[in-house]
Parts: structure tokens; C-alpha cells; sequence
């Protein structure tokens, strides 16, 4: 499996006072690689709303903080699918100063369901992104 990987540079937005990244805002960083992620699959979260009345939602994230990043930091969010289920899936995400396998900042496993968009009840995952689960989980 290769890791999918996602650059970022800190901006003043990012952080807190003392120029360290506000807690909440390592979600983001992790959100833009998953998104990233299913697109390099060719999957369009828009499209699957509008052609197949599906969307994801975040249904739980378990979220370790080990090492502050600070403004102007370079940041690599990487992203690793892992096996959930026919409505859900997991990724496993990391991220990291400088490069990968520089200082570990953060570490998150996040849950999401697949809903219909109309009546946010729970749906199979689209074909297509099973297919692209089962070539690239852990």
C-alpha cells in the first residue's frame, strides 16, 4: 500500500496567539488530505451528490497531539484507508514536520459513513470507491 501524502505550509490563520496551530485546525489539514485522496481515485464528493444521492460524514475521530507546529511550519498529512464496512470507512493519518518521517505532530484514526443525501440515513459505498478501498487499505 502506498501512503497518500498531502503538503501544507502553517499560515497566521492556523495558529493561536503564539503563533502555535490551534488544536481544531489539524482536522482541516487531515479533511483537505482525505479529500485529496478520493480525488486521486478520480472521486468527486460533489459528483456522488449529485449523481448518486451519497454523502460522507464524520462519524468519529480518535485524535492523539504530540508535538506543537508552529507558522510558516511545512506539514505533510498523510493518509492511509483502512476496512470498515459496506456503509463506512476509516483512515488512519499522520502528520508530520518538514517531511515524511520527520517530527510526528499528530496522529488520528477518523470514521465515515457513507448517507443518502435526502433522508441522511445510512448507505452502501458507492462501487467505485469500494474498489478503490480494497486496492489501497491496510
Amino acid at each position: 500500500m502506498n501512503t497518500f501524502t498531502f503538503p501544507i505550509r502553517v499560515y497566521w490563520e492556523d495558529t493561536d496567539a503564539g503563533g502555535i496551530v490551534y488544536y481544531a485546525n489539524y482536522l482541516k489539514f487531515m479533511e483537505r488530505a482525505r479529500t485529496e485522496l478520493l480525488r486521486s481515485f478520480g472521486i468527486h464528493q460533489n459528483q456522488l451528490a449529485d449523481e448518486q444521492g451519497v454523502m460522507f460524514a464524520i462519524v468519529s475521530v480518535n485524535i492523539d497531539y504530540l508535538l506543537p507546529a508552529r507558522l510558516d511550519d511545512e506539514l505533510i498529512v498523510t493518509c492511509n484507508i483502512l476496512a470498515e464496512g459496506r456503509a463506512s470507512f476509516a483512515f488512519s493519518q499522520e502528520v508530520y514536520r518538514g517531511r515524511l518521517g520527520g517530527d510526528l505532530l499528530t496522529r488520528a484514526r477518523t470514521r465515515a459513513a457513507c448517507l443518502d443525501c435526502k433522508t441522511l440515513r445510512p448507505r452502501r459505498l458507492p462501487d467505485r470507491l469500494l474498489e478503490a478501498l480494497a486496492t489501497h487499505e491496510e
